[in-house]
């Protein structure tokens, strides 16, 4: 299939897959920081019923290491805070590259003949003419 289209079409082609491919990625590295964020948060918020006396461990590799209420406290809030900022920064870059994947579709579509093409999955106006 990929044979018969021009050599300009083909290379945007080959652009959306690695877009499609980043996208996967950026998708799923954002899954992996929203659980750790929801994981820190529900462990600070289990910290505020936590008698501050009380005798804490925390998980270093396969160790559990004794920690004090205030460092362990003040390590959940660092973690959120930077998890936060993290998700945050991923759902902007995939934004990005859905913008950057809608854009090289259109152009791909005016290089085939317009309107006239099957139209992508993602196309805002797949309507008739």
């Amino acid at each position: 299939m990929q044979g018969n289209l021009p050599p300009e079409a083909q290379e945007k082609i080959e652009e959306l897959q690695d877009l499609q491919e980043t996208a996967q990625q950026v998708a799923a590295q954002k899954q992996q920081a929203e659980t750790q964020l929801t994981e820190s948060q529900n462990a600070l918020d289990e910290l505020d019923d936590v008698d501050e006396d009380t005798t804490m461990y925390r998980e270093v590799g396969e160790l559990l290491v004794k920690t004090e209420y205030d460092e362990a406290k003040d390590d959940l809030e660092e973690s959120v805070e930077s998890l936060e900022v993290r998700v945050d920064t991923l759902e902007k870059q995939e934004e990005r590259v859905q913008e950057q994947f809608e854009e090289l579709q259109q152009e791909l579509q005016q290089l085939l003949g317009g309107a006239g093409g099957g139209g992508g999955p993602m196309g805002p106006g797949a309507g008739g003419a």
